[in-house]
């Protein structure tokens, strides 16, 4: 099971989509931002890029695209310490790897940075942007231009859909609608 893939043409078997470890640092105007990729949807490298962080954590789960498990919205955790943040992480790891239907992001109020990881396997970083390349490069990624392949398919797995269920039930959220942008 596979959250992106890529596909020849109609009818065709779908492939995963992995991309290389590779990373970018993009300038803005106002603040730099880390552009990296999730090679095999692993949530290792969302994890090592929010341990630059500092606690106490807040989790938000965009679900953008629900199988009956919740509303569509933005969920947000109360405070997590980073014990409970891997805890998650470990705790919903095949679901992570494998199903589309969310972002998942992480922010610190002390810092005020944010890591995000989309449904395209891509993790972008706000903030601490020097710890997240020293993790990246820890980790054996190299700088490149992460990109997403073109045409490629998203996937929500039924057999998963459990797991969603059981992830809405893991923690307090506080649920608002979905933003013009998180819908897809």
């Amino acid at each position: 099971m596979f959250k992106l893939g890529i596909s020849a043409g109609a009818g065709e078997v779908q492939t995963e989509h992995s991309h290389p470890p590779i990373y970018k640092v993009c300038e803005g105007t106002a603040r730099r931002k880390i552009l990296a990729t999730a090679p095999g949807s692993d949530p290792l490298i969302f994890e090592r890029m929010a341990r630059c962080l500092a606690p106490p954590l807040h989790l938000l789960y965009v679900l953008h695209t629900p199988r009956g498990e919740g509303q569509p919205g933005r969920y947000q955790s109360p405070e997590m310490s980073h014990e409970e943040f891997l805890g998650f992480l470990g705790r919903f790891d095949r679901f992570l790897r494998a199903d589309a239907r969310f972002d998942l992001w992480v922010y610190s109020p002390e810092d005020q940075a944010t890591v995000v990881w989309d449904r395209h396997n891509l993790v972008y970083g706000y903030g601490q942007e020097d710890c997240m390349v020293e993790a990246l490069r820890a980790l054996g990624f190299e700088a490149g231009q992460p990109t997403i392949p073109s045409p490629h398919v998203h996937n929500y797995h039924q057999s998963l859909d459990g797991d969603a269920r059981d992830l809405l039930a893991h923690v307090a959220w506080a649920h608002t609608p979905l933003k013009p942008e998180d819908e897809q």
